[in-house]
């Protein structure tokens, strides 16, 4: 799960980085890439441990 999340913000970073230095926008597309990056770890880690977090309000696990 960790390396899911950094992965996630690292790219989100150096697409940022790579989208800035394309249309000269610094720092502006790094700032979004690092918003992105971060809500799509946080929803896939949310994702991940839903089924954990059903199975124990149901009573299983």
């Amino acid at each position: 799960m960790g390396w899911f999340i950094g992965i996630c913000i690292i790219l989100g970073v150096v697409g940022g980085l790579w989208l800035d230095n394309k249309f000269i926008t610094s720092p502006v597309l790094v700032i979004f890439g690092l918003i992105l990056g971060v809500i799509i770890a946080f929803y896939g880690v949310y994702r991940m441990i839903l089924p954990n977090i059903n199975k124990r309000q149901h009573g299983g696990g």
